[in-house]
Parts: structure tokens; sequence; C-alpha cells
């Protein structure tokens, strides 16, 4: 399943194109204590693609060690 992944990303990659559904989020409240009607009481969560998300880590992740090799 990594290599289909992996395939996928480079075809994305090359071809300068991010599914829509990749860069949309549904935000959630989670409830952190106190009185329920202060909206202060609560955090919003960004619920987002997987995969997109992961290939976000792994893209970081990369550049973050050219920038260290480079400096």
């Amino acid at each position: 399943m990594i290599s289909y992944l992996a395939r996928l990303l480079v075809i994305m990659l090359n071809n300068n194109a991010i599914p829509g559904d990749w860069k949309k989020a549904v935000l959630v409240s989670i409830y952190k204590g106190g009185d329920r009607s202060d909206v202060g009481n609560c955090r919003p969560v960004s619920l987002t693609a997987v995969v997109g998300n992961q290939q976000e880590h792994v893209i970081a992740r990369h550049l973050r060690q050219v920038w260290e090799m480079s400096g």
C-alpha cells in the first residue's frame, strides 16, 4: 500500500495538483472543562485528510534536513 501512496504523491507533486478534499478541514470544538456556555472553554480542532497531513509532515521533514545540511 505504501508504494501506491508514494506513487500517488510523486504524480501529484510532478503535476502540481492536490485533491480538493485535502484542502478542506472539518472544524470541531473540543470541550476543555468549566462552563460549557463559555466559548473560551473549548478549543478548535481541524480534521484533515490523513494522507495529505502525512504528506505535509514528510515534505516538512525533508525541507528541515536540507536546511540543516546547508547551514
